[in-house]
């Protein structure tokens, strides 16, 4: 029996800093993950609907316009 595969990896330039990060496609969780080790950046999207399900970017401030909503 072969497992399906659940995970693709790629390295890219961070949207953030410009250095080399992962991302990673998690097929089952229908997330993907955009990672940076050197400045710690972190982007978590739905795969399907494209929306952010989480997020940190040391660095980069939000405007002050930009409001926390909780999802329900």
């Amino acid at each position: 029996m072969q497992a399906i595969q659940t995970k693709t990896s790629q390295t890219i330039r961070c949207p953030n800093c410009g250095c080399l990060a992962e991302r990673h496609y998690l097929l089952n969780q229908q997330t993907i993950q955009t990672q940076c080790p050197s400045c710690d950046y972190l982007m978590v999207t739905c795969s399907r609907t494209g929306n952010v399900v989480e997020a940190y970017a040391p660095g980069i401030s939000a405007p002050k316009w930009v409001g926390i909503q909780a999802v329900v």
